[in-house]
């Protein structure tokens, strides 16, 4: 599912559920504030709208995080159907589609924007570990022709040198794990999709989830307080008569 479709269909969502609160905030403040002599119109209306607002603010901020992770923090925004992010060696982890297999890759040697596999670009990597300068890991040489197979086949393995861009080839998980001890390196691979999540969450992705709820949690607490103020100026009919409304 492409980032665009993606986007329409949060969108679409969004209203919905701003649609919802629109009404249900709305008609709680109502009825919250019967018999109210003044500015009960404007407690109501700012209720209705309070949602949109909430709506318009989540979608700014993801536009920003977005800018941000893309533009300074080589991240991806969080949503589509391309994740990658950068490890701690310069290298960056690409997955396209699905989060089982990716590639491994230099982006510094990369010649355009489409990225083919070389010496410091491993493709079909399902199987992950970094330690230091080396990247150690497990690839299924036949993903691309069905990346959405069901049967992870890890059919070959790989030990690549960051520092020096060479890539050394293994047949078998023991012949990785005897070069690996060779570099004092103890072999944990991990799905890639592990490896991914280790290094994409950074402190801005927290700093922008504070962004996401406090805002709108004040703004609902200020609503609440202006509510409650209202309604302790509620006028009380005279005993015996009838009723009414104020929407003043």
């Amino acid at each position: 599912m492409g980032l665009g479709i993606v986007l329409v269909f949060w969108a679409l969502a969004g209203m919905v559920i701003a649609s919802i609160g629109s009404l249900t905030l709305a008609v709680t403040t109502a009825f919250l504030t019967r018999r109210v002599p003044a500015q009960r119109h404007r407690a109501i209306l700012a209720a209705a709208i309070f949602p949109f607002v909430c709506l318009g603010w989540e979608a700014c901020l993801f536009v920003f995080q977005g800018v941000v992770n893309e533009g300074l923090l080589n991240r991806d925004p969080g949503i589509g159907d391309t994740w990658h992010a950068p490890l701690p060696n310069g290298f960056q982890i690409l997955m396209i589609d699905v989060t089982d297999q990716g590639l491994v890759y230099n982006p510094k040697t990369q010649p355009g924007p489409t990225i083919g596999e070389q010496e410091d670009a491993v493709a079909g990597v399902r199987e992950l570990q970094v330690a230091g300068r080396y990247i150690l890991g497990g690839r299924d040489s036949k993903s691309f022709a069905d990346p959405f197979q069901e049967k992870e086949n890890v059919d070959s393995f790989f030990i690549l040198d960051t520092a020096s861009s060479k890539q050394t080839k293994f047949e078998t998980y023991d012949e990785l794990r005897s070069r690996a001890q060779e570099f004092g390196i103890n072999l944990k691979l991990e799905p890639i999709h592990s490896v991914y999540a280790r290094y994409r969450w950074t402190w801005f992705d927290l700093f922008a989830v504070v962004l996401f709820f406090i805002p709108p949690l004040v703004g609902l607490a200020l609503l609440a307080w202006w509510v409650w103020h209202l309604r302790r100026t509620r006028v009380e009919p005279p005993f015996g008569q009838p009723l009414t409304e104020s929407v003043g």
